[in-house]
């Protein structure tokens, strides 16, 4: 079984993503949800077997809470779990951009 985090930060405002609504997907059956911390981070207690999986987070609500104007609303960054292993997924995030990548 593989375990998995995430991990936002505000590239405009050049901090951690505070509060931001996220929730993992297998299909379209809501595996869990939760919110990033004071320091942007979450951890799924969760554990998945491989497969296809799919982080949603919820931008609108982090951008009203944060005063920013954002062109995407929300940014769904699909997966796919291998092996048994720690997945990581950063979300770089600014009002008009986004970046992921797989973390360590």
């Amino acid at each position: 079984m593989s375990s998995l985090s995430t991990h936002v930060l505000d590239t405009a405002l050049g901090r951690p993503a505070q509060g931001v609504p996220v929730q993992l997907y297998q299909g379209d059956v809501v595996l869990a949800t939760g919110a990033t911390n004071d320091d942007g981070r979450f951890a799924f207690t969760s554990t998945l077997e491989p497969g296809t999986y799919r982080l949603q987070f919820d931008v609108t609500s982090y951008a009203a809470a944060t005063g920013q104007d954002i062109f995407f609303p929300e940014v769904s960054v699909t997966f796919t779990v291998a092996d048994e292993r720690h997945y990581h997924v950063p979300l770089l995030l600014s009002p008009f951009a986004f970046s992921t990548y797989r973390g360590s």
